[in-house]
């Protein structure tokens, strides 16, 4: 008599699912037949390839703290899988799990000091290099920790490699940091006289400073007065770092806030890789070159 029950049981499971099966085909405008065939399907290479794409996504994304959007996602993949792979899939992929890069924020507007010496717009919005150490830029930005405290970043980056040269983090925005900065580049490029470009701030358009110059035998170079463009690429890696380490962090202290700036530069000189630099980090294509 169970034994009776449970086939009945059964049989009416089974009709209540085939009755169910077909509803469903009805309402998306199928055959039944269709939906058997997709049920017992063998997965495609390509969705194959993409559920692995999907998962070496997901770890990287996580890993670099959800800074990466597609298209340097993209060039990590490639690295990491050994073949080329399309920034366009990259992203459709990134679309489907709902991942982006995080967003940039809006830069602040400081205002000017009267300058005591100006130089002329020599790059002129050249930013390519042939070679190492032939054109630097400089700049100081600003940080904020603790309870409205203030740190300040100046350093300097090679145009060939977009690599960071040299860099101070204090406490005060003044010549002091800036001068460190510049000692520290001619003592990690000793015999070399690059063409110096930084904006019209008080510490580059000091008489102190023009006179480390000449007697680095360098040429200065300025931002016109408003054209932030002119620095571009110093302006490029502010906003890198903040978007990829900063804006993701609450420093409290000055010492944690020094340890993530110097992780992330030291990051982003050897391991964070550029399309400009043909897909290598500022090292690796500075090593290449050389």
């Amino acid at each position: 008599m169970a034994l009776l029950y449970a086939r009945t049981l059964r049989r009416i499971e089974v009709y209540s699912n085939a009755f169910l099966y077909q509803l469903l085909c009805d309402i998306a405008g199928i055959s039944r037949s269709s939906y058997y065939k997709w049920l017992n399907r063998k997965p495609s290479r390509r969705e194959v390839d993409n559920v692995r794409l999907t998962q070496a996504m997901l770890c990287l994304y996580e890993k670099v703290e959800r800074i990466y959007g597609y298209r340097q996602m993209a060039l990590y993949l490639r690295r990491q899988i050994g073949k080329p792979i399309n920034t366009k899939r990259v992203y459709r992929l990134m679309k489907l799990q709902g991942i982006q890069s995080v967003i940039r924020r809006k830069r602040k507007k400081y205002a000017g000091s009267t300058p005591q010496q100006v130089a002329e717009n020599v790059l002129n919005r050249e930013f390519h290099a042939e070679a190492p150490n032939q054109k630097w830029v400089t700049d100081v930005t600003e940080f904020k920790y603790g309870n409205g405290k203030k740190a300040y970043l100046s350093a300097i980056l090679d145009l060939h490699d977009k690599s960071i040269v040299s860099y101070v983090l204090g406490h005060s925005n003044n010549n002091l940091l800036v001068f460190e900065t510049f000692e520290l580049a001619v003592q990690a490029a000793p015999k070399s006289h690059p063409l110096l470009h930084s904006d019209r701030g008080f510490q580059y358009t000091s008489l102190k400073f023009k006179e480390m110059l000449d007697e680095a035998e360098m040429k200065q170079s300025m931002s016109r007065v408003g054209c932030c463009i002119d620095n571009g690429p110093m302006e490029s890696f502010w906003g890198t770092l903040k978007c990829e380490k900063y804006y993701l962090h609450t420093y409290r202290t000055f010492e944690e806030l020094r340890k993530d700036i110097e992780d992330y530069i030291d990051f982003y000189n050897n391991e964070r890789l550029q399309a400009k630099l043909n897909g290598l980090s500022p090292v690796e294509f500075r090593t290449k070159a050389a």
